[in-house]
Order: C-alpha cells, then sequence, then structure tokens
C-alpha cells in the first residue's frame, strides 16, 4: 500500500471572530505540490446580526481557489461581473489566472440570522504555462454536484472534478486534478488507487478514519510518500468526512507572496503593480 510520511494536525489560527484550522502551509509542511493552502473555517454557530464572513475585497494572481461549502453560505462577487450565494453542499471554482479580484463574505440572509458554518478554502497552484489564463469562476449548489454511493451506502463520495468508475465530476481542472468529499458511515470503507506519479490530498474534516494501517483524525492531513505502490485501503472508525483530492506535482519554484503565487519574484512585483494600475478589473 501508498506508503504515510507523517500526519500532520491543522493548526488553530482563528480570522478575526471565525474560527480557523490552517492545514497547510503549517509547521513542517509548505505544500502538498499542486495543493498549496488549505483552511478549515468553523464548524461554528453564528448569532443572529452578525457580521458573517471577513474576506472582503482582496485580488489574486497565478493560481485557483476551491471553496467547499460544508454549512452556511458565501456570497460570492467578483471584477469579472460574477456574483453567486452558494449553499450547504456546493462549490465554488475560482480560476485567479491573469488576476481579479473578489470578495466571499454572507449572505444578507446569513448575517441577518445566523446559524451554523463550516468553509474549506483550498489554493491549486497552476503551471507557469497557465498562470495568466483568463480568470473564472463557477459556482454550483449540492444538487448540481454528482454523487456515488459505495460499499452498499456506507460511503457517498461527492465528485467534485476529476472521474471516478465512469463518472466525470461537476468541474473540470485545468491540470487534471481530482478532488471530492467522501462521507462515511462509521465502519464505511473505501478501497481505491491513485496514479503512483500523482501526489495525495487527505484531509479528515471530522471523524476517524483508518488510511493504511494508520489513523487520521478530526483536523489532520495525512502526508503520502512516494514508497509503496498506489493502493489506498481506507476504513471509518466513526461517522466521517474527508477531502480527498490528487494530482500531478508541477516540479516548478513556487514564490508566494499574499495574495499571488507565481514562478518568480520580479512576476510578483509585475503583479502588485498591474494590480495597482487598476488591470485585475475595478470593484464597485
Amino acid at each position: 500500500m501508498k506508503s504515510i510520511t507523517r500526519i500532520h494536525t491543522a493548526h488553530y489560527q482563528p480570522i478575526a471572530d471565525l474560527v480557523t484550522y490552517t492545514a497547510m502551509p503549517a509547521g513542517s509542511l509548505e505544500h502538498i505540490d499542486p495543493f498549496l493552502l488549505l483552511n478549515h473555517h468553523g464548524h461554528q454557530v453564528y448569532s443572529k446580526h452578525n457580521h458573517g464572513l471577513p474576506f472582503g475585497p482582496h485580488p489574486h494572481r497565478g493560481m485557483e481557489t476551491v471553496t467547499f461549502i460544508l454549512e452556511g453560505d458565501i456570497m460570492h462577487r467578483d471584477s469579472g461581473g460574477h456574483e453567486s450565494v452558494i449553499e450547504s453542499g456546493g462549490v465554488q471554482w475560482m480560476t485567479a489566472g491573469s488576476g481579479l479580484i473578489h470578495a466571499e463574505t454572507s449572505s444578507d440572509r446569513f448575517r441577518s440570522e445566523g446559524g451554523p458554518l463550516e468553509i474549506l478554502q483550498l489554493w491549486l497552484n497552476l503551471p507557469g504555462r497557465l498562470k495568466m489564463t483568463a480568470p473564472k469562476y463557477t459556482g454550483l449548489q449540492k444538487d448540481n454536484i454528482p454523487s456515488v454511493a459505495l460499499d452498499n451506502g456506507n460511503v457517498t463520495l461527492n465528485m467534485i472534478s476529476g472521474n471516478w468508475q465512469g463518472n466525470t465530476g461537476a468541474f473540470t481542472s485545468l491540470t487534471g486534478i481530482a478532488l471530492s468529499t467522501v462521507y462515511f458511515k462509521a465502519g464505511g470503507k473505501l478501497n481505491t488507487t491513485v496514479p503512483a506519479d500523482e501526489n495525495i490530498l487527505f484531509y479528515v474534516i471530522r471523524g476517524s478514519l483508518k488510511v493504511n494501517e494508520a489513523t487520521a483524525e478530526t483536523h489532520q492531513l495525512v502526508e503520502f510518500g512516494q514508497e509503496g505502490d498506489d493502493q489506498l485501503a481506507i476504513e471509518a472508525t466513526d461517522d466521517s468526512t474527508l477531502l480527498f483530492g490528487h494530482g500531478a506535482p508541477l516540479h516548478e519554484t513556487i514564490v508566494a507572496q499574499g495574495p499571488f503565487v507565481m514562478n518568480t519574484a520580479e512576476e510578483i512585483a509585475e503583479a502588485y503593480s498591474d494590480y495597482r494600475e487598476g488591470k485585475f478589473g475595478t470593484w464597485g
């Protein structure tokens, strides 16, 4: 089976009043190429008349963001003219590419009524040849994301991108990344394979999972090695939820500063200059 290098526990790093656990970059784990950043916001319950999510207008270039709304909602708006409110079970996929400004806040309804909130945000790197691709945004509600029932209904796999046994995910990745959220009932089992030349993203959102004889629990990310074959054997000790993905590493130099992810320091300086000059579009 695929070897395990280390199990990392996400660091508690709240943002204003938003409960946040950072799985990467954190501690000794900078990234798992091409997966750059993973923040787990919540779980928490907002009271009525709250301020909602704190992510006001800010720019990005050179990467993609995938946002998983597990509970609550997100109101998205960007300088490309896209607007949406995505609710529980939905997913947002934004290709920042050459640059845009966006905001991720809570809907008027959520700020008025409050309620539970839990969100994951994942950053995906783009190769140098795609860093200046045209920006794009797609937001899909839960009903538009296909799911597959496995292990006699004990496992449900929501297909965000990639393919599973002839089924195609809701989003098409520019770089062939496969992503899914997997819901396990206690005792549920999932056996799968990952191409030997691809890196794995394995983050336990909640619960406890046994993977290749090791145990990973809530807020833990499993780092896999290159040893062993391409087999993964997963079994849930409790009712559990997993963020699972895999993709080919880019093997490119990463220079990240603030909201920009490029290949050189000169490209970062150019990104800041272009942003100041209004080349990311206008806001307001």
